[in-house]
């Protein structure tokens, strides 16, 4: 289309995206155990909604499902659902262990991956491996129990579940139009005989009703061999399965055991089973589980006369080994849609499964095309490969997320209140938060919430993609619906008044950069939300007005010795190394954009010189309030107390964020006569002892500019030389979160009574802090990383390559910070590549068991690079596919 790259860049124009977007993959991977859905009396998440109630109780908040679909509302959903024959029940949903069960928290423990997806949703690709012997669920939960913490954990790829016989099913969805969506369901036998796969593709309307009376009853029946929904509110659809029979297109071999009447389409209730939940009298014949014990038990649980809420056509394919079957349905989702009921006209004839395959082609042939644009021509084959499943992985994060505080305090009208004392578990003061938006989660399945700072780092990979919807995400985020009125960010919903990094401003920027620099409107008004957070961090967490910064965990869980987030013994406090550099990190980035913005607009020339002021005193701070040890080379966090002051010497990421506290000022935004100019020049002059911490200028330079930075040159040479290490900090696969040098030299400490040490851990956590389901004692974590990579950046343009540092340490060669940024970044993308032995590190495996397929983990083994943690935190993971994006660029 003329003004637009490609077909997909046409479908997120303004004048399209809304129509486009409208359905998407916003349906969560899991919506039992969250905070949400927890209406219990002590706050036990995890028990108060479990994955075996899911098929029988029906949520509150939000839908699960496999590759599951919805409305940018969350009205109608769209999920498939599987049976083997041999489990216990349909597999509607992914299993994983809850915080309390798994040796290192809450884990899933299936196999599946976000293949590929582009950002209007125009084509999805979705797999999964499903067994079929029965599912090992006892298997999961009785190993993981008996593991220690000191064990790893016990995946299904460890049992013996996909050694000879499996369902391999790759499920795709393209739209024809912005309103109809083609779903093609391919199952292979990945066994040596021939097996029975039931699949049921199934629509449901999320259960709006109970709490909010007046929205009324939605309702599904069976026309014209179509399942139709109407709510009556506005949302209609049609599921059809495609007309010619899928042995027909069954070129490989599989066998078709359906007959005339194959599909059967099969209605029940999205209502609780009150009897079987609680006892209670039922309010329908027909709950949320009825297609489920209809199929495993068959009982008479499913709507004879074909209404309800919940609907689903049964296919039963039986395939040959190493032979596909393929089930096609079209879903029409049209608001416009008339009424089947009382409009003769508004039979839809069914699709051919011919037709319905030539729209997948052409989807995925757009998906190339748009790829093929985003990634550079240059980029190799692998690495395009490792960043578009990355960014499509991101698409396929992007979730509905509906909470609002106030209801789930106070509860919903008609019904009973929540039990006494929930504004002391959690979110008491909290009230204002209220969310119906889709928004990028950082795991489907493990987190399915979003996080402040996560998602900060997500817009920077979905700026190449979709920067309209990265703006629109952090603007969110600082909306009056999410910011506290004090100006507080809320972290996420375990704890909205937790502490995560401020590292907004700087995403804000990224973004605006990656966009190509146009759009101001989205700078000022971030900037203006920006300024109230800012605020809140000088006026909340700089407990003694000096600049020093005590922010908590910060993001970092279990990297100190103690609990950071938690009080210390009476008397004592802790000055924080990272807390105090994050916020010389946000001082630096609101300046940048105030000096954008002051390009144009004179105004925000005040701003400006207010921030610099505030980054000169934090960095100033830094060294002269003992965070800088000159002895060591290194940053420390220090704790006060009792008149004592103590560097707690560990090597940590705390240690190395101080460098990543840089920034520049055109040489232009000096000399130009402007307030700003005059300011800084009368700064030298004034205030020598700040200006002496934390400038240098290279007027010499291609490109001449002010450097500003918590670490100077000799400084930083001293860092890298403890970061560069490959016995302390450097990986094979990027920098550690805590130096190796721990793994024979553990850190002790006393504070009055409380004693704790910190260990190198490359992999899983050895410590229950903050669940205990990620660690960063020693592994490498992707966001941390791409901040480093950035900052030898921004030094290496001022410092030039005449600047030289040994690297590795120890090795006797030395080349310039530009390189070691080049190669650092090849270590991250390492992790996904195929290496010598034909194995992709973070798999763990010498072998290619699953054809290449990649998983984006939340952090990878220190050592060897294995994936850790939640298995699909693309989210900031997909940070990769920025670094692929941009490599040759600085390259260049």
């Amino acid at each position: 289309m003329a003004g637009h790259p490609t077909n997909e860049h046409a479908r997120l124009a303004d004048d399209a995206r809304r129509d486009w977007l409208r359905w998407g993959p916003y349906v969560a991977e899991r919506a039992w155990g969250t905070v949400r859905e927890d209406y219990s009396r002590n706050g036990e998440v995890w028990s108060s909604f479990t994955h075996d109630q899911a098929r029988s109780r029906a949520y509150r908040w939000n839908e699960d499902g496999l590759a599951g679909l919805s409305d940018i509302d969350q009205r109608l959903c769209f999920a498939l659902a599987f049976w083997n024959g041999r489990d216990p029940f349909l597999k509607e949903r992914l299993f994983g262990l809850t915080g309390d069960e798994g040796n290192h928290g809450e884990d899933a423990k299936e196999m599946w991956w976000h293949a590929d997806a582009t950002p209007s949703a125009s084509y999805l690709e979705w797999q999964y491996a499903y067994p079929q012997t029965e599912f090992p669920y006892d298997a999961m939960r009785t190993e993981n129990a008996r593991r220690s913490r000191l064990e790893r954990e016990f995946e299904i790829d460890d049992t013996d579940v996909f050694d000879d016989r499996y369902w391999d099913i790759t499920v795709t969805y393209a739209k024809a139009d912005e309103n109809t969506i083609i779903a093609s369901v391919d199952v292979t036998n990945r066994g040596d005989e021939a097996a029975t796969l039931h699949v049921l593709p199934t629509l449901w309307f999320r259960n709006t009703w109970h709490h909010d009376p007046d929205r009324g009853q939605p309702s599904m029946g069976l026309i014209d061999g179509a399942i139709a929904a109407d709510d009556g509110q506005g949302t209609r659809a049609r599921l059809t399965p495609c007309s010619s029979p899928d042995s027909d297109s069954d070129s490989d071999g599989g066998s078709d055991s359906g007959s005339a009447s194959d599909p059967v389409a099969l209605f029940c209730d999205n209502e609780t089973n009150d009897e079987k939940i609680w006892g209670s009298p039922a309010r329908t014949a027909y709950p949320k589980d009825g297609i489920n014990d209809h199929v495993v038990d068959g009982r008479p649980t499913v709507n004879p006369a074909h209404t309800g809420t919940k609907a689903a056509f049964w296919f039963t394919r039986t395939v040959d080994s190493g032979a596909t079957a393929t089930v096609q349905l079209v879903l029409d989702v049209d608001p416009a849609m008339p009424d089947a009921r009382t409009d003769e006209s508004a039979s839809i004839a069914p699709l051919t499964s011919d037709a319905a395959t030539s729209i997948v082609a052409e989807r995925r042939a757009d998906a190339d095309a748009f790829y093929d644009a985003v990634i550079p021509d240059h980029v190799g084959e692998e690495d395009r490969r490792i960043a578009r499943q990355a960014l499509g992985a991101m698409v396929w994060g992007k979730q509905f997320y509906a909470f609002d505080v106030e209801a789930w305090l106070s509860g919903d009208p008609g019904l009973p209140p929540p039990p006494p004392g929930r504004e002391s578990i959690r979110n008491g003061d909290w009230r204002h938060h209220f969310s119906a938006d889709v928004i990028s989660m950082p795991d489907p399945w493990e987190y399915p919430w979003y996080a402040a700072w996560d998602l900060a780092f997500h817009c920077i990979p979905l700026a190449h993609i979709d920067p309209r919807f990265a703006k629109d995400q952090l603007l969110l985020l600082c909306d009056d619906r999410f910011m506290h009125p004090n100006g507080q960010l809320p972290a996420y919903e375990w704890s909205f008044g937790d502490v995560n990094p401020p590292v907004h401003a700087m995403a804000a920027l990224l973004v605006y950069e990656i966009d190509g620099s146009w759009d101001r409107d989205f700078l000022a008004r971030i900037f203006n939300k920006l300024v109230l957070n800012f605020a809140w961090w000088v006026n909340r967490k700089d407990v003694d007005g000096n600049n020093v910064f005590q922010g908590g965990f910060l993001g970092l869980d279990n990297i100190g010795p103690v609990d950071r987030s938690e009080g210390l013994p009476a008397g004592y406090h802790l000055d924080q190394a990272d807390g105090t550099a994050w916020m010389a990190s946000y001082a630096l980035h609101m300046l940048e954009l105030a000096n954008e913005l002051g390009s144009t607009d004179p105004v925000y020339q005040d701003m400006a010189t207010k921030f610099f002021d505030h980054f000169a005193y934090i960095a100033t701070a830094m060294h002269e309030r003992g965070l800088w040890d000159d002895g060591s080379g290194f940053y420390y966090d220090v704790l006060h107390g009792h008149g004592e002051r103590r560097p707690l010497t560990v090597r940590s990421m705390v240690g190395l964020l101080p460098i990543c506290a840089t920034g520049s000022i055109p040489t232009e935004q000096i000399l130009d006569p402007s307030e700003f100019a005059d300011h800084v020049l009368w700064f030298v002059s004034n205030r020598r002892r700040f200006a002496e911490n934390i400038m240098g200028a290279r007027l010499n330079a291609e490109e001449p500019s002010l450097l500003l930075a918590v670490a100077d040159l000799e400084r930083l040479e001293r860092v890298l030389d403890v970061m560069l290490d490959p016995d302390e900090f450097l990986s094979p696969f990027g920098i550690r979160s805590l130096s190796a040098a721990h793994r024979d030299q553990r850190f002790h400490v006393s504070i009055g009574s409380m004693t704790s040490s910190v260990g190198y851990e490359p992999g899983e956590s050895q410590t229950p802090l903050f669940g205990g389901n990620s660690n960063w004692r020693g592994p490498v974590w992707f966001p941390v990383n791409h901040l480093l990579v950035g900052a030898l950046r921004r030094y290496a343009a001022y410092a030039g390559d005449s600047f030289e540092v040994e690297y590795p340490t120890g090795s006797g060669h030395t080349t310039d910070l530009a390189h070691i940024a080049d190669d650092l970044t090849d270590r991250l993308i390492a992790i996904f590549r195929s290496n010598e032995r034909g194995a992709r590190p973070f798999t763990g495996d010498d072998g290619e068991r699953w054809d290449g397929r990649i998983q984006f983990h939340e952090y990878f083994d220190g050592d060897d690079g294995r994936g850790l943690g939640a298995s699909h935190q693309t989210g900031w993971t997909g940070l990769v596919a920025d670094l692929i994006i941009r490599r040759e660029r600085f390259e260049d």
